[in-house]
């Protein structure tokens, strides 16, 4: 379980460094836009190598770095296994609650500091 942990807490420090480094290196919202994309198929191609194997690394690849760089890959790679498992209701249902849901948190969130400060 330490093991674990440490590898998830290496790749996530590294998942976020590099997010950091895009997002500096490209213009708002481009940066995140890109990176959503690349965390979104890097996640879908470590998916499917990792698969049904013994895979130590899996910890450190997809909940740490990708889940670092962008929690975004599991959003996406969670959508898509409730559709593959027939669950296109659920699937959609988790989709637009988390977009709708988190953006009015995140507004709720603004307002509150806001309203705080």
């Amino acid at each position: 379980m330490m093991t674990s942990l440490a590898l998830v807490a290496f790749g996530g420090a590294t998942g976020a460094s590099l997010r950091f480094l895009v997002g500096q290196a490209l213009a708002f919202p481009i940066g995140t836009f890109a990176v959503n994309l690349a965390g979104s198929f890097a996640i879908g191609v470590l998916f499917v190598w990792l698969s049904g194997r013994d895979a130590p690394l899996a910890p450190l690849l997809i909940t740490g770095l990708l889940g670092g760089f962008t929690t975004f890959s599991a959003f996406s790679l969670d959508a898509l296994r409730l559709v593959e498992a027939g669950r296109l209701g659920a699937a959609l249902a988790y989709v637009a609650g988390s977009v709708i849901l988190s953006i009015a948190a995140c507004a709720l969130g603004l307002w509150i500091a806001r309203s705080l400060s």
